[in-house]
């Protein structure tokens, strides 16, 4: 899951490099870039978490 938060947080950026023609401060490239902000956070911490749950698995198989 992470991966695909990873891969439409990119995606969303992309979107908004298109969008910003005049300023970055308009509403079609701000709301790409929240959503892009939302799904990177979303990844770093699933794969945050993903690595807490496998080392606790590994120092139990110790």
């Amino acid at each position: 899951m992470a991966f695909i938060y990873f891969l439409f947080g990119a995606a969303f950026t992309y979107i908004a490099t298109f969008t910003a023609t005049e300023s970055v401060w308009n509403f079609r490239t701000l709301l790409p870039v929240l959503v892009a902000t939302f799904n990177f956070a979303v990844a770093i911490r699933l794969f945050i978490i993903h690595f807490k749950v496998k080392k606790i698995k590994n120092n139990k198989k110790k």
